[in-house]
This record gives structure tokens, C-alpha cells and sequence, in this order.
């Protein structure tokens, strides 16, 4: 709870500095983060999504290519596409991207304005937000045994009564064990808990 409420304050400040809203991919390991914090405007999202612009991002190659922070402005990589002239439609006039992380769990956010460059204090600050957000979501290693067993259980499509059954444990207890298995992988559901845990190797 500590943790979700950290996370809570950190995109609160950063929604501050962002007046267009902001995109953060965290811990993006084999293309998919861990997850995202969203708060650009639905129709830019949509348009983002139907054209699958994702992959061909100048501020997602720039993110992988480095660490730090740039303006949008001063990224100097080819946007054949006109990513960045179809967001400026949008609203999203000036911006700047942040990464942070190895290269193989980087963390990578973008904020937006429609009305002047960000300035240096702005774009430090967000860069501070940013690595905290990484720092906060960084993801667990290890799962109890209890928890692994728990989760295997529900993964193989049992319910709960036939996975406590299972276990030889009250449906409670079984309960218990999903829902720390949860904040340790810090999952909304027991779905994303079982997907985050296979994605880490350790189911």
C-alpha cells in the first residue's frame, strides 16, 4: 500500500509539469513494460494505437539509444513517419522523453505541452519523477513457495475451492497467498500477477 501511494504522489507531480498529459512504459523488458502510467488525451491514444506507431517512435528509439532526458526538439532522430507532426495536431506541441535503466528493464516517459518548451528546472524535475516511479516498480526476484504453489493452481484453471483443496489449505489462506503474491508482483489482478510472474520466470 506504501508503495502504490508513492507511485500515486510521484504521477501527481508529474501530471503538474505535463498540462498535455504524460506516457511512461516501466521496466520495458522484450518490448512490453511492466506497466504503463497514461494520461494523453483518448483521441492521440486511439490515432497512436490504429496506426502502430508504437514501434516506429522517435521518443521509444531515442529511450533505447539513451539515458537522460531531451526535448523533443533536440532528439535528432528520423521520424519517416511524421510521428511527431501528427502529435503536435494533437495538442502535444512540445515535449521531452525520459530513460532510465539497464537496457534490459529501461524505463522510458514522455510529457507534453501545447504551449512553450519545457524548461531545464521542469525537465529535471521530471526526470527525478521518473527514476523514483522505476526505483518504486522495480520487480520482485523471488516468489514464496507458498505463493508459486498458490498461483500454479489458479494458472492450471483451478478454482479457488479446488486449488485450496489442492493445497490442503482453507480457501482463505489460499486467498491470502494470491493477494501477497500480488503486491509482490505488484498486479492489479491475479491474472496479471500469473502473467507478470511467467514473464519473470518465476512460474
Amino acid at each position: 500500500m506504501a508503495i502504490q501511494v508513492a507511485i500515486d504522489s510521484a504521477l501527481d507531480m508529474l501530471g503538474a509539469i505535463s498540462p498535455k498529459g504524460y506516457y511512461i512504459g516501466v521496466h520495458i523488458r522484450v518490448a512490453a513494460p511492466l506497466m504503463t502510467f497514461n494520461t494523453y488525451d483518448r483521441d492521440w491514444v486511439d490515432h497512436y494505437t490504429q496506426q502502430a506507431f508504437a514501434l516506429r517512435d522517435p521518443t521509444t528509439a531515442w529511450g533505447f539509444s539513451q539515458v537522460g532526458s531531451v526535448r523533443w526538439s533536440e532528439m535528432g532522430i528520423p521520424d519517416p513517419f511524421g510521428i511527431m507532426d501528427q502529435a503536435a495536431q494533437f495538442g502535444l506541441r512540445y515535449g521531452a522523453t525520459v530513460s532510465f535503466g539497464e537496457i534490459t528493464s529501461r524505463t522510458i516517459g514522455s510529457i507534453a505541452r501545447d504551449d512553450r518548451e519545457f524548461t531545464d528546472e521542469e525537465i529535471n524535475s521530471a526526470e527525478k519523477i521518473i527514476q523514483r516511479l522505476h526505483v518504486f516498480t522495480e520487480p520482485s526476484e523471488s516468489l514464496t513457495t507458498a505463493q508459486i504453489e498458490a498461483l500454479q493452481c489458479i494458472a492450471a484453471g483451478d478454482r479457488h475451492a479446488a486449488a485450496a483443496a489442492k493445497l490442503g489449505i482453507s480457501e482463505s489462506a489460499l486467498k491470502a497467498r494470491l493477494s501477497s503474491a500480488r503486491r509482490r508482483l505488484m498486479a492489479r489482478t491475479t491474472a496479471e500477477a500469473i502473467q507478470r510472474a511467467k514473464d519473470f520466470r518465476l512460474l
